[in-house]
This record gives C-alpha cells, structure tokens and sequence, in this order.
C-alpha cells in the first residue's frame, strides 16, 4: 500500500507555470514505473508524464516541451514543472504508479489556468 500526496496546484494565468508535487509514503520510485495523470472536466484520467525506475522518461504530445517530470528519491516525493501553460491544461493533476492502482490515487491538486 501507498499514498500519493500531491500539492502545488493553484490558479495561473495562460503562459505562467506552476511546479507541482507528489509525495509518497514509502519509497516506491526505485521499484516501480510513475507517472503524473490529469483529468480533465467531463474526462478520463489519463497519464502525461512518466518515469520508469532507471529514469526513461515518456509525455504525451499534449504536454510535450512543456512540462518535465523529475524526482528526489531521497525525498519520496517526484515533481511535475509545467511551463507555457494553457487554458485546456485545466483539471486535477494526480501521481500513481504505471499502471494505476486504484487504491493508490490520492487527493490531487486542481490546477487552473484562466486570465
């Protein structure tokens, strides 16, 4: 079992950025695939960042060149920076591990992107 706690959501403006964090209860990182999952109003969540164990990184190309995701294993905690942001990245951004587990997801945070 594993809890997820992700902050750093809040309310920006279209082009500004915003860095977002997720939190685990134990260190997980070092043993199983990650991975940074938006849902966006009215849809599925769905992933857009990933980090395998050994560090290959993969984004969907709607985020791509956009956002980064990296972690500190140290800290349990990996990170989502977002840059250029825009009105349809709008949703609830969680961390789980690849493949989800649904009895991992945690709160998310609500990131708003609005002028």
């Amino acid at each position: 079992q594993v809890q997820f706690v992700e902050s750093g959501g809040g309310l920006v403006q279209p082009g500004g950025s915003l860095r977002l964090s997720c939190t685990a209860s134990r260190n997980i990182f070092d043993f199983e695939p990650m991975g940074w999952y938006r849902q966006l109003p009215g849809k599925e969540r769905a992933w857009v960042a990933k980090m395998t164990p050994a560090g290959a990184i993969q984004y969907s190309d709607s985020v791509k060149g956009r956002f980064t995701i990296f972690r500190d294993n140290t800290e349990n905690t990996a990170y989502l920076q977002m840059h250029n942001l825009k009105p349809e990245d709008t949703a609830v951004y969680y961390c789980n591990v690849i493949p989800s587990r649904s009895d991992f997801w945690g709160q998310g945070t609500q990131v708003t992107v609005a002028s």
